[in-house]
């Protein structure tokens, strides 16, 4: 039988700490810079170290991180093993999360790795993408960007004006209307009302907001385009035909999700984004379930969240399963059936777009409705 060679790696943007153990034996401590040339050399070490030992298998693990998938790549196409893991489905007892430290941290991932490869331990591992799949992932997250800068810089401006006691004139309407934008131009323009730096303040706010609204159009345009691509084509257009779903939420849905085979039923998709309740059953307390646990893509919920209310205006069955679910909640009963709403409105697009990209319905889905429940 041969060796295993397991890395654990904490992994920060300029450094990377190695705990490193063969087989079964005592682990050891190594560190690299974060730069392409050292996890060069770093590669060229394990590699060495797996010659040396008779062709070693090499296993590598490090935690999801902002830092992306770049250590991943360079490793797998070396030829060596590597799993980026999930944090939020690391157990740490209270000891550790008080006791935290960066080789501590790389042995808890090399003690995971060690026992799902000799012992056949759970690996929390998190799916990587695809390059093409992360591409396009940019496009999308940009203009979802760009709806949180809006929404910074136009609460700026209310705060401007509160500041200055100054009130909307009920003439300008709700919202940002052209009465409401040719009001606010007054204002920055000065006269009186509001003061010289207070005019100032307001001008480059405004302006902000017209150039964050003109990202919005540069990535809407973009994302158009590749909707029309032929990797997306056939599954947006099979989402969108759900009324209230946009090509922007086709798309935030389609690219977050990643391969749409993955999943084989459609509460591993809900897990997915985090749209299951969380559990906390204990003895004879077997049915305790919580809020939402909120894990995975927040920004697939925000998206789904704002076309569920569009979904349940426009479809008379959504609309109809919408007020079931409220007349069965008394308690927080829109919240509770929102967040149903937007689960039964995953599932619909999910399986939507697997049966437009060739993948069928899978057979846990044999006989669901069309409202995805």
């Amino acid at each position: 039988m041969g060796h295993h060679i397991f890395v654990g790696c904490d992994l920060h943007d300029r450094m990377m700490l190695l705990r490193y153990a063969v087989d079964q034996g005592k682990a050891k401590q190594r560190s690299y810079r974060n730069r392409r040339t050292c996890r060069a050399a770093m590669v060229r070490w394990l590699k060495e170290e797996a010659r040396r030992l008779g062709d070693a298998e090499v296993y590598f693990a490090y935690e999801a991180s902002g830092a992306g998938f770049t250590v991943h790549d360079e490793l797998v196409a070396s030829g060596l093993r590597c799993y980026v893991l999930a944090p939020t489905k690391i157990a740490r007892s209270p000891h550790h999360r008080r006791n935290k430290c960066d080789a501590k941290d790389a042995q808890r991932l090399l003690d995971i790795l060690r026992a799902h490869v000799l012992a056949g331990g759970e690996l929390p591992s998190v799916w990587v993408p695809d390059l093409e799949t992360r591409d396009a992932r940019e496009v999308v997250r940009g203009r979802l960007a760009t709806a949180d800068k809006l929404t910074a810089t136009k609460n700026e401006i209310q705060s401007l004006l509160k500041r200055h006691g100054i009130e909307r004139p009920a003439a300008t309407g709700k919202g940002w209307t052209k009465a409401y934008w040719r009001w606010l131009d007054g204002l920055a323009e000065g006269g009186g009302v509001l003061g010289w730096g207070g005019a100032v303040a307001l001008t480059s706010l405004l302006a902000q907001v017209r150039m964050v609204e003109k990202e919005q159009a540069y990535f809407e345009h973009h994302i158009e385009v590749l909707s029309r691509t032929a990797r997306y084509a056939s599954a947006v257009e099979a989402t969108t035909a759900t009324k209230g779903v946009s090509v922007l939420t086709a798309m935030a849905v389609l690219t977050e999700l990643g391969d749409l085979g993955r999943f084989t039923n459609r509460r591993q998709v809900a897990a997915y984004v985090g749209l299951v309740p969380s559990k906390d059953e204990s003895g004879e307390c077997d049915d305790r379930k919580g809020h939402i646990t909120r894990q995975g893509p927040s920004r697939v919920r925000r998206v789904l969240s704002q076309s569920a209310w569009s979904w349940v205006r426009w479809d008379p069955e959504a609309k109809a399963v919408y007020e079931r679910l409220v007349a069965k909640n008394p308690k927080k009963k829109k919240k509770i059936a929102l967040v149903a709403m937007m689960r039964r409105l995953l599932i619909r697009l999910w399986h939507h777009g697997l049966a437009a990209l060739g993948g069928g319905a899978p057979q846990a889905l044999a006989g669901v409705p069309a409202d995805g429940s």
